[in-house]
């Protein structure tokens, strides 16, 4: 019996989703047929257990292209992903109250969208950072050449978490050493530039003569060999080696934050930092394509990745199996049964309250939308992909930092 369901689309094209036991909306099947139906999709779609309605494609789903990319399948989070490290801290060495911990996380770290969720000033080794990436030249070969993308302050940005479901957690293992684990991207530059190249991906496909439908203007693509093609592979690059950063630098300030209040304590061995929302060459099925995970982790053999649940569920440090059919991916996380509007008309904040409770978090009606039961069963979901993917280890949250 195969672990994995095999759909065939309308338009010709193959589906293989890990979804045995969790849901699958009608409007996400629907975008995953638009786009298996494309003709330049290598082999098949794969589509992890936490998939759901995205922008053009789903979140959720991997996407193998030859000679094509889609940056609305990508996204304008671009890079986003999770980082974690295991520190020698254990549950003793906790204090029984953890609201101060929490708060100098959040002095550390700026959180939300806009002004405030910038730095006023740099600090000193984020600016270090930055200096030694060379990320700040990279950015200027792409704005002199695009000259209608926005500029921005993208250096005040470097080790901040944004809003939405970005977060900062500490966590304990099931031996319980503390762990810090994140979830970040590419921040506002990242935005700016992912928002900037889908339009001109509109307006190039307005003036493609094809001999076919492209059934969303979201599944717009640049063709490999243009110039826009080449630009904008050098501007996702840049966005994800920014959101790779991003999570280092910040992961620096928290643990700044810990070790002004917490005994003294070292870092493990163990450390991850992977994107979820990304594109990379890689070579699938005898060809060398583009893979773009779309809310989806890489998950090669060996590899290891993080896959997050929702506030108040447990996560998940991950080896990788390899697993070809799916394009050697797994779920970034435990996915989405509902949109963030009606998460907060369904739910209140007694309900928030109720299914937080224990974790040293939010618990206002802001977060309401990013409340656990807005999510899927995070152990439905570990259980579908059991073939992808083996627990390293299983972490449960004790304090939560949202954006």
């Amino acid at each position: 019996m195969s672990e994995f369901e095999v759909f065939e689309t309308f338009a010709g094209g193959r589906i293989k989703a890990w979804v045995k036991g969790v849901p699958l909306e009608e409007a996400a099947r629907e975008q995953l047929e638009n786009v298996a139906g494309l003709p330049f999709v290598h082999s098949h779609l794969a589509v992890m257990p936490d998939v759901h309605f995205g922008r053009g494609a789903t979140v959720g789903s991997v996407i193998p292209t030859k000679g094509a990319i889609i940056p609305a399948a990508v996204g304008v989070d671009i890079g986003c992903g999770m980082m974690a490290v295991r520190t020698s801290l254990t549950s003793n060495d906790l204090p029984d109250s953890l609201s101060a911990v929490r708060s100098e996380i959040e002095r550390k770290v700026p959180v939300g969208n806009g002004p405030g969720g910038n730095h006023k000033d740099t600090p000193s080794r984020a600016a270090s950072a930055l200096r030694r990436s060379g990320l700040e030249e990279r950015l200027e070969a792409i704005l002199v050449k695009h000259k209608r993308i926005q500029r921005t302050k993208f250096a005040t940005q470097l080790g901040t978490l944004g809003g939405g479901n970005h977060f900062i957690e500490l966590c304990l293992d099931e031996v319980d050493r503390v762990w810090v684990m994140l979830h970040s991207g590419s921040r506002g530059t990242g935005n700016i530039l992912g928002t900037y190249f889908i339009q001109e991906a509109r307006e190039a496909l307005e003036k493609r003569v094809l001999g076919y439908h492209v059934p969303d203007k979201d599944l717009a693509f640049f063709v490999e060999g243009e110039e826009l093609f080449d630009d904008y592979v050098m501007a996702v690059g840049w966005a994800q080696d920014y959101a790779r950063l991003n999570r280092e630098v910040m992961m620096d300030r928290v643990l700044i934050a810990l070790r002004d209040l917490l005994p003294a304590f070292t870092l493990g061995k163990m450390a991850v930092n992977c994107h979820h929302n990304y594109v990379e060459r890689e070579h699938h099925f005898g060809a060398d394509v583009w893979v773009t995970r779309k809310g989806a982790v890489r998950a090669g053999a060996g590899e290891f990745g993080i896959i997050p649940g929702s506030m108040g569920a447990k996560s998940f440090i991950v080896r990788g199996k390899g697993h070809a059919e799916s394009f050697c991916s797994c779920s970034h996380g435990a996915g989405r049964t509902m949109s963030r509007a009606e998460a907060k008309r369904t739910f209140t904040v007694d309900d928030h309250l109720a299914a937080t409770a224990g974790v040293e978090c939010r618990k206002d009606a802001g977060v309401i939308d990013e409340t656990p039961m807005a999510y899927k069963d995070i152990n439905a979901v570990m259980a579908a992909q059991s073939d992808l993917v083996d627990i390293v280890h299983t972490l449960k949250q004790v304090v939560c930092v949202k954006g």
